[in-house]
């Protein structure tokens, strides 16, 4: 009876735990928590099917690179400009030689070739427009002859009573023609012009033509209003024939003077380096035969104060470039007896304490003007002014230099 009684019991204790276990009504939710960190990426999942091939687009413009045309090509619209180029010597630095005739310079004249030879028998002539001409021959060297043979021509320099005579140029040795660089347009160093062995590279035209300094015209001679030409002013174009180069920047004198090989390295050197080239000069008007001013300015356009003091003497004084500029450099033809060569330099500023112009191992002193050119090119034995022994000549030079600063202090009062 006992155990009847303890099943019932456990029996309704059953039943009130299986009804305590029901849920009970569901309450109103409560506030949301904020996000949980983000989970690991799943996997990538398959590819879609491949879309439809868009339509094609309409083709682009093709690319044609420009081609050399030549000087006369610019004629046509730039006539003006053609013929003013056409009487400097970028227009001549190499001229074919055509039917057997010599070429016509406009300011000079190669009146003949070499002896033994005539004018059939020239394939070019190298310069010939002021200074001096050598020759090339059918094969493309350029014409040396024997030891006795006189092969360079120099044009007559008047202002120097000299030139006008046959010079040996490297005799008995063969020469080559390399100096396409800077005497040819469009020049690529491989390869033989014309397929001769003494021409060394290819070139598109003869000379300093219009594209050697603009570019290959091919684009714009084809569509001129949509491409244009280059306008390059920096003075690395034109030191690219005018200069050393990468070479060392080393001026060494040659028979006392600065080689033409070496001309133009010196305008980049002293108080002007910060000029561009074309600041005073035109590229496309001559400077040597120019009639009247050669550059595009005047020295007093700047230096106003120093020409109202240039007269600092009771006689006419020299000409500003006659000092600041003197004739350094030999083309062709130089007298050491008057310090004149035939080409000015650039240097403009003077040193008056410094006497000779270059070192005993003929190296340029620095980058001025002494006194030996500044001042003896007309201080020489029958000269324009008097004859001055090297001291008496610092001394002048110096009080010429004083003076000329009080008078410049003088117009600042």
């Amino acid at each position: 009876m006992r155990k009847y009684s303890l099943l019932a019991v456990l029996f309704v204790v059953m039943l009130v735990l299986a009804g305590c276990a029901q849920p009970g009504p569901v309450g109103p939710p409560g506030e949301v928590g904020p996000p949980g960190p983000a989970g690991p990426e799943g996997p990538v999942g398959p590819a879609g099917d491949k879309g439809e091939t868009g339509p094609i687009g309409a083709p682009g413009m093709d690319y044609t690179p420009a081609v050399f045309v030549g000087s006369e090509a610019c004629k046509e619209c730039h006539g003006e400009l053609y013929e003013s180029y056409g009487q400097t010597g970028h227009a001549w630095a190499l001229t074919a030689i055509t039917d057997g005739k010599a070429p016509a310079y406009p300011s000079t004249d190669v009146k003949k070739p070499p002896e033994g030879y005539t004018w059939g028998d020239i394939l070019y002539v190298i310069g010939g427009y002021n200074w001096k001409a050598r020759f090339v021959d059918k094969s493309g060297n350029v014409i040396t002859g024997d030891a006795e043979a006189k092969t360079q021509y120099n044009l007559e320099n008047k202002s120097l009573r000299m030139g006008d005579d046959w010079v040996a140029y490297h005799p008995g040795e063969q020469v080559a023609f390399d100096c396409g660089s800077c005497h040819t347009t469009g020049y690529i160093p491989e390869g033989n012009q014309d397929g001769l062995s003494g021409l060394i590279g290819v070139w598109a035209e003869d000379g300093v033509g219009c594209e050697a300094c603009h570019g290959a015209g091919g684009n714009h001679v084809n569509d001129p209003y949509q491409v244009s030409m280059t306008i390059e002013r920096d003075p690395q174009l034109c030191a690219d024939c005018h200069g050393l180069g990468e070479q060392a920047q080393v001026i060494t004198a040659t028979n006392g003077f600065i080689s033409h090989h070496d001309t133009n390295i010196v305008p980049f050197q002293g108080v002007k380096h910060i000029f561009d080239c074309v600041d005073c000069h035109n590229p496309h008007t001559t400077t040597v035969h120019a009639k009247g001013l050669g550059a595009k300015v005047t020295c007093d356009g700047c230096h106003f104060q120093e020409a109202q003091n240039q007269k600092i003497t009771d006689r006419k004084h020299a000409q500003c470039v006659d000092c600041h500029m003197p004739k350094m450099i030999q083309q062709a033809v130089a007298d050491p007896t008057r310090f004149t060569g035939d080409m000015r330099v650039h240097l403009m500023g003077i040193n008056p304490s410094a006497v000779p112009q270059f070192n005993q191992k003929g190296e340029l002193v620095g980058d001025y003007l002494a006194l030996d050119f500044a001042c003896k090119g007309c201080h020489y034995e029958g000269g324009r002014a008097p004859v001055l022994e090297d001291e008496r000549l610092q001394e002048v030079a110096t009080g010429y230099h004083d003076r000329a600063l009080v008078g410049i202090e003088n117009e600042k009062k």
